[in-house]
């Protein structure tokens, strides 16, 4: 391991939803002439623009983004092979930049890159057949009720309308002896690299607002449209996330279109939340006020001694 002084080095910019990371990112990048790696996990799929809010044109010509619709949702990509795929890059960047700004509201995608992925159970196809069984035949419920029953904490962090993340969790469960998410995630791999970790947040009233206005912008750019393009593979794992299943459900005549929009802003607030519980575990994030001085977050760095 380099000696802590000698070390790169990975600013990560996390926080929820609409909370202003793509813009902190692309500033500090300008000041920092660096470049950009996205973690969140739903702005790697190409055919999701509208709905993931993908950084627009001119965003992403201001700094050099990675990972930003790479893949497409037929491609079978893990956070193990984002991990991968982020080290690889990583180490071919810091040949010739000493900081790097990571950016995304996936914690799990921050903590594979920062942190390292735990040894999890691989796939157990027998597992995996009966918890398919159940969700077909006693529907998301039944999952739902038996990942709760299994690991009530986690459960409170996954998103549990998600049938593919509840069958993966509960698959790892029942392989861990009885062990918890929390236990499972201890290990830390080695980094040659060292983390600061900026977060945004502000007053719920205000966040739930620009989740709110966000939302309506997304409708305005197209996302019906986009989605509906979408409907035929809505069971891709990719696809079953918030923006998309609700429209889906605007499709099949469950909900008219006001009411698909107002779950998907309902959801997107959920969600934000979930993510907030995420991050406030990790104590090595400075917070800062969506509202911030870019001034203050640049001392805050410099006094790290992490930019000399």
């Amino acid at each position: 391991m380099k000696e802590k002084q000698n070390m790169k080095q990975i600013i990560a910019i996390v926080g929820p939803t609409a909370s202003g990371k793509t813009a902190l990112s692309i500033k500090l990048a300008k000041a920092l002439n660096t470049e950009i790696i996205s973690a969140d996990s739903r702005q790697f799929y190409k055919e999701m623009q509208i709905g993931t809010a993908v950084p627009e044109p001119d965003e992403l010509a201001a700094a050099k983004h990675h990972f930003i619709q790479n893949k497409s949702i037929f491609d079978d990509y893990t956070v193990g092979d984002y991990e991968q795929n982020f080290l690889q890059l990583t180490n071919q960047l810091f040949q010739t930049k000493d900081t790097l700004i990571l950016v995304g509201g996936s914690g799990l995608y921050i903590d594979a890159a920062c942190k390292g992925l735990d040894n999890l159970p691989g796939k157990n196809e027998q597992i995996r057949k009966e918890l398919t069984h159940n969700l077909n035949e006693k529907g998301i419920e039944s999952l739902q009720q038996q990942l709760q029953a299994l690991d009530p904490d986690y459960y409170q962090k996954i998103d549990y309308k998600n049938p593919h993340r509840l069958i993966r969790a509960i698959e790892i469960l029942l392989q861990s002896g009885g062990k918890k998410m929390a236990d499972l995630h201890q290990k830390k791999a080695e980094r040659d690299f060292k983390t600061i970790y900026i977060g945004l947040t502000g007053e719920r009233s205000l966040l739930y607002d620009r989740i709110n206005k966000r939302v309506d912008i997304m409708i305005n750019q197209g996302l019906v449209n986009e989605a509906k393009n979408l409907l035929s593979y809505r069971n891709i794992n990719a696809l079953q996330t918030v923006g998309y299943k609700e429209l889906f459900s605007y499709f099949d005549g469950t909900y008219d279109l006001n009411f698909a929009i107002s779950e998907i802003k309902k959801n997107t607030r959920r969600f934000a939340k979930r993510q907030l519980t995420w991050f406030r575990k990790n104590p090595e994030i400075k917070w800062f006020d969506i509202a911030y001085d870019l001034e203050e977050i640049l001392k805050y760095l410099e006094m790290r001694n992490d930019l000399s």
